[in-house]
């Protein structure tokens, strides 16, 4: 029987060994640089200067999120007496909140002070926000006028005391604070008014032409407190804002008996706004023994209350651009830019066959998402479609995709719609078309228990004769109208049969709930996405181990699975290059000697939120797969996600060329260091300043001018050939030698009947493509084996063939347009029969 130490010593053998901490950070950290990276946009003057204003909001839109959802779950972990600790820097819950706090009044700062100084430049250029102190006399009488007409009526001021307890501040709203200095020997009271949501929160003031000024609806009840509270006379005052947690596990909470997912998911959304409090921001001037009331009343820490002087909530910032002068739009606002069509598909033909004859891959929000959008709607009216299948996980408001998939459903389509509820803050939006797609007849299923579905692809089936074929179309990004034009993404539609097979089999596991399934050429999370980034990485390994070229690349927006990144160290040691571009968090730190020499990281942030995910492998990229995940264990190990082969040479291509200008970026591209910061790209002596948005953007203009004038000159010689066929047979039908034929002309039907078939016959048709082509022979197969008795025709009779009413309308038209170009025929004929009247009457010939 073995004794305690050789107990001890199987179990250290079996330990797994200690994690190499010299070439990760940790998480929360590196999102903090990313969002102060956000912040530099802000402080770059090549950027217009209202856009540098957006990207303040952007900051603290981004730091609300991130408060409330990891600082927030890591708030209830250091709750806990055993806390778990961070796989890439060793620390605990409790310490990563404290290293969080610690980095957040510098950052603060500095967006305050980069707020003010755009504001001061926006107001001498004539946008102007009023602020209560330096009202003029004609403002402060528009504003209490406004006041009293509309604000006063909907407000509902409180007195806190010991009869009106302090209520539940809901979860990111704006409130009113200040002391109150009662009329009875009571201590000092808290006043409360919550900014009504349902109001406009800008308020537009009289001004001179070519000028805008605007308050605040919070400043506007500053300006007017006074009067709100009766006798109780103000003593200080601030606007307040709380931040919850909101990372709240919809599965941990348990669906009751008898109640729908839906039904579970609304009383999870009404119990975030009530959870623990995280930060309290405050903006103004609030007397110690106030703000300790709110504090305590909240149960927040000293550490935990933000104070500034700007503005809480700087979404209002995307409600004014609209208002400003034009005069100075061109000067304040990037130049406006409108998604083109992309080169590679006529718009004016059908989307789906030219799909079955290539695949198309379509790249937002430089080229419009239009083809998507045409080729659903197509779908939903196509006799010959028979079934839509997708999954939705952020849903515009307005929605043309959803409206489309209803009238598939209406005209009797199958539609089957996987509406992913728990995707964060867009939960309410979701489940609003999730009755709407239910009730107009859609198969509306939800994720699996503990796995969010993330993926984006969506099938579209048809039958034709007994054969059916199918076009997938997979997304590296939301089926989203207004992301689309925002967010770099990538779509890829395609015929490929193995492909199309996979998307057969994950939409049937999707319905049975079985996240296992075996798929040929897609990798899907949970099981099948690591092992073909570990093959992928491990092929190019054993390439550098045996002197050949090897080189990875990834486009992610965050790199956190240790497994990953431990292999790309792995595979960095073996002398692998390894290129990477990511938009936010890096666990990875590059350049650290003997671990990360040969990894290189950068990251883009500009006028659009880069968002698409790629892997590539090879020094040739022979192998590029594109997903919807980042290489995050939530991702790999906790959602459904698909990651798709680029097949078609010429998407590949593409792609290659799309990255490799995203790696010639010197402008919006910084470089992370060994240390874990971004630095801005060297350009090397003599290097123009290369910015990849900006070139993609005039590509595509190029692009989609070019292929409009390529069409506009093939249809012109299409139609220049056509009138000169249709010259050529009238020059071999006009000549009439006998004489006797023009007294009895051929009847005009004749010519309507025989003519047009001719034109049609010689008017240059479409190759077949291969997979068009083995549907038709499918087709022909099936028809011959059972062949319809074909109607006899009439003796007296020759009818023409059978004709669709597309081919009876074109006939048509092609004979009118013959008709235009014949006028010889008819002056001959008149010559002729004026020739045969003088035979008879004069009996001469000439």
């Amino acid at each position: 029987m073995p004794s305690k130490i050789e107990k001890k010593q199987a179990a250290a053998r079996l330990r797994k060994p200690p994690r190499d901490f010299s070439y990760t950070q940790n998480r929360e950290l590196s999102w903090l640089r990313f969002d102060n990276r956000v912040l530099d946009e802000a402080f770059d003057e090549s950027v217009p200067l209202f856009e540098r204003l957006k990207f303040v909001s952007i900051f603290e839109s981004n730091l609300d999120e991130f408060l409330m959802v990891r600082v927030g779950g890591l708030s209830d972990l250091a709750e806990l007496k055993k806390q778990p600790v961070d796989n890439k820097s060793n620390m605990t819950a409790s310490e990563q909140v404290e290293a969080v706090v610690a980095e957040l009044p510098g950052l603060l700062d500095r967006w305050e002070s980069i707020f003010k100084s755009i504001e001061g430049k926006l107001d001498a250029l004539g946008v102007h926000r009023a602020c209560v102190d330096s009202l003029t006399p004609e403002e402060r009488t528009f504003v209490t006028r406004f006041f009293q007409a509309y604000v006063s009526p909907v407000i509902s001021p409180l007195v806190i005391d010991p009869r009106h307890p302090f209520p539940n501040l809901r979860n990111g709203a704006l409130y009113l604070a200040c002391g109150l200095d009662g009329v009875t020997d009571e201590e000092s009271l808290l006043g409360l008014i919550e900014i009504p949501a349902s109001m406009n929160r800008v308020v537009e003031i009289p001004s001179p032409t070519g000028t805008y000024s605007y308050i605040l609806l919070e400043d506007v009840i500053l300006a007017c407190l006074d009067s709100c509270f009766g006798s109780y006379k103000p003593l200080d005052r601030a606007l307040i804002r709380v931040t919850r947690n909101a990372d709240i596990d919809p599965d941990g909470e348990g669906v009751e008996e008898e109640e729908d997912y839906r039904q579970h998911m609304k009383r999870i959304l009404k119990k975030r706004l009530r959870l623990q409090p995280v930060v309290l921001a405050v903006s103004g001037s609030l007397e110690k023994t106030t703000l300790k009331t709110i504090r305590k009343a909240l149960e927040l820490s000293r550490r935990s209350v933000f104070t500034c002087d700007i503005p809480l909530d700087l979404g209002y910032v995307f409600g004014i651009e609209g208002k400003i002068p034009e005069h100075l739009r061109n000067e304040l606002l990037f130049t406006p830019f409108k998604p083109q069509p992309n080169p590679t598909i006529d718009m004016t033909c059908s989307i789906r066959e030219q799909v079955l004859q290539h695949d198309k891959l379509l790249f937002y929000p430089y080229e419009a998402m239009n083809p998507f959008l045409d080729l659903v709607h197509e779908a939903a009216y196509d006799p010959e479609c028979i079934s839509l299948r997708i999954t939705l996980y952020r849903v515009a408001k307005q929605s043309r995709l959803c409206e489309s998939l209803i009238d598939a459903a209406e005209n009797g389509k199958e539609v089957t719609v996987l509406m992913e509820l728990r995707a964060r803050f867009d939960e309410q939006n979701n489940i609003e078309w999730a009755e709407r797609l239910e009730e107009a007849g859609c198969t509306v299923i939800y994720g699996s228990e503990g796995f969010k579905c993330h993926s984006k692809i969506c099938q579209l089936t048809y039958r034709e004769g007994m054969a059916l074929t199918r076009l997938t179309l997979l997304g590296t990004g939301n089926f989203n109208e207004k992301t689309a034009k925002l967010y770099s993404d990538f779509m890829l539609m395609t015929a490929h049969p193995g492909i199309g097979e996979d998307a057969n089999l994950f939409f049937r596991n999707l319905s049975l709930g079985n996240l296992r399934g075996d798929y040929r050429f897609l990798g899907v999370a949970p099981v099948g996405l690591k092992p073909l980034i570990m093959r992928g990485l491990d092929r190019e390994i054993q390439r550098a181990l045996a002197g050949e070229p090897a080189r990875v690349f990834f486009k992610l927006n965050s790199l956190t699975d240790r497994e990953v990144i431990d292999k790309i160290a792995e595979a960095s040691c073996a002398g692998v290059r390894v290129d990477m571009i990511i938009r936010g968090i890096s666990c990875l730190k590059p350049g650290v000697p003997g671990k990360t020499e040969n990894v290189h990281v950068r990251s883009i942030v500009g006028r659009f939120l880069e968002h698409a995910r790629v892997y590539a492998f090879g020094v040739d990229s022979d192998m590029i797969y594109l997903s919807s995940a980042d290489m995050m264990t939530r991702n790999t190990e906790h959602r459904v996600e698909i990651a798709f082969p680029v097949l078609d040479p010429t998407c590949r291509t593409l792609v290659h060329d799309y990255m490799g200008m995203q790696l010639r970026d010197n402008v919006k591209a910084r470089s992370l260091t060994s240390d874990g910061t971004w630095v801005p790209v060297k350009r090397a002596e003599g290097e123009k300043p290369f910015n990849s948005q900006e070139a993609l953007l005039e590509r595509a203009y190029r692009n989609a001018e070019a292929a409009a004038q390529q069409r506009a000159q093939e249809k012109e010689r299409v139609a220049e050939k056509a009138i000169h066929t249709e010259l050529e047979h009238e020059a071999a039908v006009e000549p009439v030698t006998e004489p006797e034929a023009v007294v009895a002309p051929p009847a005009p039907e004749h010519e309507s009947v025989e003519e047009p078939e001719a034109v049609v016959e010689a008017a240059p048709e479409p190759e077949p493509q291969p997979v068009a082509h083995k549907v038709q022979e499918v087709q022909a197969t099936v028809i011959e084996s059972e062949p319809a008795p074909a109607p006899q025709p009439e003796p007296q009779t020759a009818k023409p063939a059978p004709e669709t009413s597309a081919r009876r309308k074109k006939s048509s038209d092609t004979t009118k347009a013959i008709e235009r170009h014949r006028p010889g025929r008819v002056r001959m004929g008149l010559g002729l029969i004026g020739l045969g009247l003088k035979t008879l009457i004069t009996g001469k010939t000439k």
